[in-house]
Formats: structure tokens, C-alpha cells, sequence
């Protein structure tokens, strides 16, 4: 069904009639129609505003026979329980990502609080983000960084492109969480940020399906 451009309507889904334009009622337009907004805003606005939602920080890396590259990255999330499958976004043109494409593996590691100066090395051009960096080995010829939350190894699965992003999705291999106390490094609203110690709890509630069970 083809999308429209219709002015003051947010969305609609199945079953809810709210919103809906009088010509899709009229007309007896699936509710499941996804409705086009044409963008009223800039670049600069839309940053702004996605930039209310708090990202985990992460540095994905992987190596070749030209050695080891990486970069941070802050989309990273989890996809698929069976078969366990994560993925994260990187811009279409990235060399980084071409070079974790050639090899088919990656490893996910998830920054700790206290590794800002590795999310800044590893989000640079022109210099190597490894020079100095501690690394903790793994099964993967893809380098973890010591000290992270935890790493992820993975096998790329599949690329896809949207807009100007690729999505990749891995296939996790192998997956570790060393048993320490840390937070992790948050990016809200351009910066680098810390979670409030009271808000951080001691054990976590691994059977909950994201917000599912809540």
C-alpha cells in the first residue's frame, strides 16, 4: 500500500483509530498504513531532539591482514534472543565498517564509565586508537579492550543499508562479563555522561525481557 503525506497525524496502528485522516477512514484504509511525514526541520533539530535518548557507548572492532581497527559507536543494542543475534548502525561510507564486512567477525566491547578518552580515540580519523590501549584476549582475532563492562564476539550475519547507515547484525559466538563492580558510559544529549550510583542495582533481573514483564 503506498504511503501518503498527510499534515497533523503522528502515527496509527492496527486497531486504533485515533488520528486517522478522514479520507483514510472514508476510504477504509488499513489502519496498519504507515503514514509519511514530510520533514519540516534540519539536520542540526533532528540531532537535537534524538539526542534525548541515552545510548550505551561501545567500540567495535576487528582485524585483517592489515592488523586491528575499531571504532565507538552508539547504537549497539540487542536483536534476537534464538538465535542470539545483536547489531548496531555505521555510516555506509566507513572504512571501519568495510574492513569488519571483508573479515565476517567483530567483537562488541562495552565501555565502562571511566573509558571516555576510549570513546574519543576510537571516534577519531588519522591516528591509531589502539596506541597505549591495554587488550584482553579472546577466541576472535578481534581485539577487547581491557576493562570493559563485557565483550561480545560475533560473526556478521547479515548488512543491511538503510538511509545513509548500514545496520550490521551479528551472530554472537561467545559473550563475556568479568564479575566487577563497574557503570557504564552513557552519551545524552552530546555528552559523555555517568549513571547516578543510586540508581545502579546490585544484581540485575536477567529473566525480564526488556520492559515485557514490567
Amino acid at each position: 500500500m503506498q504511503a501518503k503525506s498527510v499534515e497533523n497525524v503522528t502515527c496509527f496502528t492496527s486497531g486504533v483509530e485515533r488520528n486517522r485522516p478522514p479520507a483514510a477512514r472514508a476510504s477504509g484504509e488499513s489502519a496498519m498504513t504507515l503514514t509519511s511525514l514530510q520533514p519540516q526541520f534540519d539536520a542540526t533539530a533532528f540531532r537535537r531532539a534524538l539526542g534525548h535518548v541515552p545510548t550505551s557507548v561501545c567500540v567495535v572492532t576487528t582485524a585483517d591482514d592489515d592488523g586491528p581497527t575499531g571504532m565507538t559507536v552508539g547504537s549497539f543494542t540487542s536483536i534476537s534472543l534464538d538465535p542470539p543475534l545483536v547489531g548496531f548502525f555505521a555510516g555506509s561510507g566507513s572504512s571501519t565498517l568495510s574492513r569488519i564486512r571483508g573479515a565476517g567477525t567483530f567483537t562488541v566491547s562495552l565501555l565502562n564509565d571511566g573509558q571516555g578518552a576510549l570513546c574519543q580515540a576510537f571516534a577519531r580519523k588519522g591516528q591509531d586508537p589502539f596506541a597505549g590501549v591495554p587488550l584482553v584476549a579472546g577466541d576472535h582475532a578481534a581485539p577487547r579492550l581491557a576493562e570493559a563492562l563485557g565483550w561480545i564476539d560475533c560473526e556478521v550475519d547479515s548488512v543491511v543499508t538503510i538511509g545513509d547507515h548500514d545496520v550490521v547484525v551479528g551472530r554472537v559466538v561467545r559473550l563475556d562479563v568479568p564479575p566487577l563492580p563497574r557503570r557504564p558510559l552513557v552519551f545524552f544529549r552530546g555528552t559523555l555522561c555517568q549513571l547516578d550510583a543510586r540508581t545502579v542495582p546490585n544484581q540485575g533481573n536477567w529473566q525480564r525481557d526488556h520492559y515485557a514483564e514490567w
